[in-house]
Protein backbone atom coordinates (compact mmCIF):
# COMPACT_ATOMS: atom_id res chain seq x y z
CA UNK A 1 0.00 0.00 0.00
CA UNK A 2 1.09 3.55 -0.47
CA UNK A 3 1.85 6.42 2.06
CA UNK A 4 -1.09 8.58 1.59
CA UNK A 5 -0.66 11.44 4.27
CA UNK A 6 -2.85 14.33 4.39
CA UNK A 7 -1.95 17.01 2.35
CA UNK A 8 -2.95 20.99 2.33
CA UNK A 9 -5.77 22.63 0.47
CA UNK A 10 -3.00 24.03 -1.94
CA UNK A 11 -1.05 21.13 -2.57
CA UNK A 12 -4.50 18.96 -3.14
CA UNK A 13 -5.34 20.74 -6.76
CA UNK A 14 -2.47 22.01 -8.73
CA UNK A 15 -3.61 23.01 -12.18
CA UNK A 16 -1.29 25.00 -14.50
CA UNK A 17 0.91 23.21 -16.22
CA UNK A 18 1.92 24.26 -20.19
CA UNK A 19 -0.49 22.69 -22.52
CA UNK A 20 2.55 21.29 -25.00
CA UNK A 21 0.38 22.24 -27.84
CA UNK A 22 0.00 26.11 -27.36
CA UNK A 23 2.25 26.91 -24.80
CA UNK A 24 -0.37 28.07 -22.49
CA UNK A 25 -0.94 27.53 -19.20
CA UNK A 26 -4.28 26.11 -17.95
CA UNK A 27 -5.57 27.36 -14.86
CA UNK A 28 -9.09 26.78 -14.41
CA UNK A 29 -11.20 28.97 -11.54
CA UNK A 30 -12.11 25.91 -9.03
CA UNK A 31 -15.10 26.20 -7.15
CA UNK A 32 -14.46 24.28 -4.38
CA UNK A 33 -11.37 21.63 -3.25
CA UNK A 34 -13.40 19.41 -4.51
CA UNK A 35 -10.81 16.52 -4.32
CA UNK A 36 -11.88 16.73 -0.18
CA UNK A 37 -15.17 14.87 -1.35
CA UNK A 38 -13.35 12.10 -1.99
CA UNK A 39 -13.34 9.65 1.14
CA UNK A 40 -9.61 8.59 1.75
CA UNK A 41 -10.76 4.78 1.99
CA UNK A 42 -12.17 5.41 -2.00
CA UNK A 43 -8.82 7.26 -2.87
CA UNK A 44 -7.11 4.13 -1.71
CA UNK A 45 -8.42 1.54 -3.70
CA UNK A 46 -7.50 4.18 -6.55
CA UNK A 47 -4.14 4.93 -5.90
CA UNK A 48 -3.67 0.95 -5.68
CA UNK A 49 -4.40 0.85 -9.51
CA UNK A 50 -2.15 3.93 -10.49
CA UNK A 51 0.59 1.73 -8.78
CA UNK A 52 -0.47 -0.99 -10.74
CA UNK A 53 -0.19 0.56 -13.60
CA UNK A 54 3.02 2.67 -13.18
CA UNK A 55 4.63 -0.43 -12.04
CA UNK A 56 3.60 -2.44 -15.08
CA UNK A 57 5.18 0.30 -16.99
CA UNK A 58 1.67 1.05 -19.10
CA UNK A 59 0.81 4.79 -20.04
CA UNK A 60 -2.21 6.09 -18.88
CA UNK A 61 -4.48 9.41 -19.27
CA UNK A 62 -6.87 9.98 -16.17
CA UNK A 63 -10.20 10.28 -17.78
CA UNK A 64 -13.62 10.31 -16.55
CA UNK A 65 -15.25 12.27 -13.03
CA UNK A 66 -11.60 12.85 -11.95
CA UNK A 67 -10.99 14.60 -15.75
CA UNK A 68 -13.88 16.67 -15.38
CA UNK A 69 -13.36 17.46 -12.22
CA UNK A 70 -10.01 18.80 -12.83
CA UNK A 71 -11.58 20.84 -15.32
CA UNK A 72 -14.29 22.28 -14.11
CA UNK A 73 -13.46 22.01 -10.45
CA UNK A 74 -16.67 20.13 -9.58
CA UNK A 75 -17.05 16.83 -8.30
CA UNK A 76 -19.44 13.90 -9.00
CA UNK A 77 -18.81 10.61 -7.01
CA UNK A 78 -19.66 7.89 -9.73
CA UNK A 79 -17.94 5.14 -7.66
CA UNK A 80 -15.50 4.81 -10.19
CA UNK A 81 -12.02 5.84 -12.13
CA UNK A 82 -11.51 5.94 -16.01
CA UNK A 83 -7.70 5.06 -17.20
CA UNK A 84 -6.84 5.66 -20.97
CA UNK A 85 -4.47 3.72 -22.68
CA UNK A 86 -2.84 2.53 -26.02
CA UNK A 87 -5.01 -0.38 -26.90
CA UNK A 88 -2.29 -2.81 -27.50
CA UNK A 89 -1.53 -2.04 -23.49
CA UNK A 90 -5.28 -3.87 -22.68
CA UNK A 91 -3.66 -6.86 -22.10
CA UNK A 92 -1.16 -5.90 -20.00
CA UNK A 93 -3.43 -3.47 -17.87
CA UNK A 94 -5.64 -6.59 -17.27
CA UNK A 95 -3.20 -8.56 -15.55
CA UNK A 96 -1.35 -5.73 -13.56
CA UNK A 97 -5.17 -4.65 -11.77
CA UNK A 98 -5.49 -8.56 -11.54
CA UNK A 99 -2.23 -9.34 -9.61
CA UNK A 100 -3.68 -5.73 -7.53
CA UNK A 101 -6.24 -7.44 -6.68
CA UNK A 102 -9.05 -6.05 -9.32
CA UNK A 103 -11.48 -8.63 -10.45
CA UNK A 104 -13.37 -8.47 -13.86
CA UNK A 105 -16.76 -7.28 -13.68
CA UNK A 106 -18.32 -9.35 -16.22
CA UNK A 107 -19.43 -12.13 -14.31
CA UNK A 108 -21.44 -9.41 -12.44
CA UNK A 109 -22.60 -6.92 -14.85
CA UNK A 110 -21.51 -8.02 -19.08
CA UNK A 111 -20.21 -5.27 -20.22
CA UNK A 112 -18.92 -4.99 -24.36
CA UNK A 113 -15.39 -5.95 -24.32
CA UNK A 114 -14.28 -4.58 -27.80
CA UNK A 115 -13.74 -1.05 -25.77
CA UNK A 116 -13.21 -1.78 -22.21
CA UNK A 117 -12.06 -3.59 -19.29
CA UNK A 118 -13.78 -2.88 -16.42
CA UNK A 119 -12.58 -4.21 -13.06
CA UNK A 120 -13.73 -4.29 -9.54
CA UNK A 121 -12.58 -3.87 -5.83
CA UNK A 122 -14.45 -2.63 -2.65
CA UNK A 123 -16.83 -1.47 -4.51
CA UNK A 124 -15.66 0.40 -6.37
CA UNK A 125 -14.76 -0.13 -10.21
CA UNK A 126 -11.59 0.73 -12.35
CA UNK A 127 -12.59 1.42 -16.04
CA UNK A 128 -9.55 0.99 -18.69
CA UNK A 129 -10.69 2.20 -21.95
CA UNK A 130 -8.56 2.17 -25.71
CA UNK A 131 -11.92 3.27 -27.69
CA UNK A 132 -14.72 4.86 -28.11
CA UNK A 133 -18.06 3.01 -27.22
CA UNK A 134 -19.03 3.59 -30.97
CA UNK A 135 -15.68 2.51 -32.50
CA UNK A 136 -15.53 5.88 -33.83
CA UNK A 137 -11.98 5.96 -32.75
CA UNK A 138 -9.03 4.74 -30.53
CA UNK A 139 -6.51 6.33 -28.44
CA UNK A 140 -3.38 7.38 -30.19
CA UNK A 141 -0.11 9.21 -29.45
CA UNK A 142 -1.53 12.40 -30.11
CA UNK A 143 -3.77 12.13 -26.70
CA UNK A 144 -0.67 11.56 -24.96
CA UNK A 145 1.30 14.65 -26.71
CA UNK A 146 -1.54 17.01 -25.68
CA UNK A 147 -2.29 15.84 -22.55
CA UNK A 148 -2.87 17.61 -19.07
CA UNK A 149 -0.45 17.54 -16.14
CA UNK A 150 -1.85 17.96 -12.29
CA UNK A 151 -1.53 16.33 -9.16
CA UNK A 152 -4.09 14.95 -6.96
CA UNK A 153 -2.92 14.18 -3.29
CA UNK A 154 0.59 14.15 -3.99
CA UNK A 155 0.30 11.66 -6.79
CA UNK A 156 1.26 13.79 -10.43
CA UNK A 157 -0.94 12.43 -13.40
CA UNK A 158 -1.81 13.13 -16.90
CA UNK A 159 -5.19 14.07 -18.01
CA UNK A 160 -6.76 13.17 -21.49
CA UNK A 161 -7.13 16.60 -23.29
CA UNK A 162 -9.53 18.88 -23.13
CA UNK A 163 -10.82 18.52 -26.30
CA UNK A 164 -10.51 14.81 -26.82
CA UNK A 165 -12.49 14.53 -24.17
CA UNK A 166 -15.41 16.30 -25.16
CA UNK A 167 -14.97 14.87 -28.73
CA UNK A 168 -15.98 11.16 -26.89
CA UNK A 169 -18.87 13.03 -24.54
CA UNK A 170 -20.64 14.53 -28.02
CA UNK A 171 -21.59 10.93 -29.29
CA UNK A 172 -22.53 9.39 -25.98
CA UNK A 173 -26.66 10.00 -26.12
CA UNK A 174 -28.16 7.02 -24.76
CA UNK A 175 -31.66 6.18 -24.07
CA UNK A 176 -30.41 5.57 -20.32
CA UNK A 177 -26.95 7.85 -20.11
CA UNK A 178 -26.26 11.24 -21.95
CA UNK A 179 -23.43 13.17 -21.19
CA UNK A 180 -24.29 16.58 -23.10
CA UNK A 181 -24.45 17.45 -19.32
CA UNK A 182 -20.74 17.29 -19.11
CA UNK A 183 -20.07 18.96 -22.73
CA UNK A 184 -22.02 21.84 -21.32
CA UNK A 185 -20.62 22.25 -18.09
CA UNK A 186 -17.06 21.73 -19.80
CA UNK A 187 -17.54 24.30 -22.77
CA UNK A 188 -18.99 27.20 -19.43
CA UNK A 189 -15.82 26.53 -17.67
CA UNK A 190 -13.41 26.78 -20.34
CA UNK A 191 -14.83 27.07 -23.63
CA UNK A 192 -13.07 30.79 -24.64
CA UNK A 193 -10.05 28.45 -24.49
CA UNK A 194 -10.50 25.49 -26.18
CA UNK A 195 -8.78 24.52 -29.04
CA UNK A 196 -11.41 24.58 -31.42
CA UNK A 197 -9.64 23.73 -34.73
CA UNK A 198 -8.53 20.90 -33.21
CA UNK A 199 -11.93 19.32 -31.85
CA UNK A 200 -13.23 20.34 -35.17
CA UNK A 201 -10.36 18.51 -36.99
CA UNK A 202 -11.12 15.58 -34.77
CA UNK A 203 -14.78 15.71 -35.11
CA UNK A 204 -14.33 15.21 -39.26
CA UNK A 205 -17.96 15.24 -40.73
CA UNK A 206 -19.68 14.39 -37.49
CA UNK A 207 -19.29 18.43 -37.13
CA UNK A 208 -23.20 18.67 -37.04
CA UNK A 209 -22.82 17.12 -32.73
CA UNK A 210 -20.87 20.21 -32.06
CA UNK A 211 -23.31 22.48 -33.89
CA UNK A 212 -26.15 20.87 -32.39
CA UNK A 213 -24.81 21.15 -28.42
CA UNK A 214 -23.28 24.82 -28.89
CA UNK A 215 -27.14 25.58 -29.87
CA UNK A 216 -28.35 24.00 -27.05
CA UNK A 217 -25.97 25.82 -25.32
CA UNK A 218 -26.55 29.19 -26.38
CA UNK A 219 -30.42 28.63 -25.30
CA UNK A 220 -29.08 27.27 -21.81
CA UNK A 221 -26.70 30.34 -20.98
CA UNK A 222 -26.47 32.93 -23.93
CA UNK A 223 -24.71 35.49 -22.27
CA UNK A 224 -21.92 33.46 -21.87
CA UNK A 225 -22.11 31.40 -25.53
CA UNK A 226 -21.10 35.22 -26.34
CA UNK A 227 -17.54 34.89 -25.12
CA UNK A 228 -17.15 31.95 -27.56
CA UNK A 229 -14.95 32.45 -30.55
CA UNK A 230 -16.80 34.90 -33.11
CA UNK A 231 -14.98 32.61 -35.37
CA UNK A 232 -16.25 29.43 -34.81
CA UNK A 233 -19.86 30.70 -34.50
CA UNK A 234 -19.42 31.62 -38.07
CA UNK A 235 -17.78 28.61 -39.34
CA UNK A 236 -20.71 26.50 -37.60
CA UNK A 237 -23.01 28.90 -38.80
CA UNK A 238 -24.67 29.29 -35.26
CA UNK A 239 -27.01 32.29 -35.02
CA UNK A 240 -25.87 35.17 -31.84
CA UNK A 241 -27.13 33.94 -29.12
CA UNK A 242 -30.67 35.63 -27.55
CA UNK A 243 -30.47 37.40 -24.24
CA UNK A 244 -34.66 37.12 -23.45
CA UNK A 245 -34.63 34.94 -19.92
CA UNK A 246 -38.26 34.01 -19.70
CA UNK A 247 -37.99 30.36 -18.63
CA UNK A 248 -35.22 28.53 -16.54
CA UNK A 249 -33.40 26.63 -19.51
CA UNK A 250 -31.52 24.88 -17.10
CA UNK A 251 -34.19 23.20 -15.00
CA UNK A 252 -36.34 22.60 -17.96
CA UNK A 253 -33.63 19.80 -18.96
CA UNK A 254 -33.02 18.36 -15.37
CA UNK A 255 -34.42 19.48 -12.19
CA UNK A 256 -31.36 18.05 -10.08
CA UNK A 257 -28.48 19.83 -9.77
CA UNK A 258 -26.41 19.05 -12.69
CA UNK A 259 -25.41 22.69 -14.17
CA UNK A 260 -22.54 23.71 -12.08
CA UNK A 261 -22.41 27.13 -13.06
CA UNK A 262 -25.56 27.58 -10.83
CA UNK A 263 -25.00 25.16 -7.95
CA UNK A 264 -23.47 26.39 -4.44
CA UNK A 265 -20.07 26.52 -4.43
CA UNK A 266 -19.89 23.65 -1.92
CA UNK A 267 -22.10 21.12 -3.30
CA UNK A 268 -20.81 18.56 -6.15
CA UNK A 269 -22.82 17.68 -9.39
CA UNK A 270 -25.83 15.04 -8.45
CA UNK A 271 -25.44 12.13 -10.50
Amino acid sequence: MVNRSKKTNGELIRNGEADPRNGRHFRPRLQFEWVEAVTNEHWSTYCDAIQALRHAEIRFLLGGGFALATYIGRWRNTKDIDFYIMREDRERAMEALTKAGFEDLFPQLPYDRKWIYRSTRDGLIVDIIWAMANQRAQTDEIWFERARKTTIRGEALSIIPLEEFLWCKLYIMQRDHCDWTDVFNLIYAVGPRLNWAHLLARLGEDWPLLKGALTVYGWLCPRQARKLPRSLMKKLSLPEPQVHKKRDHVRLLDTRGWFAAILPKDKPLEV
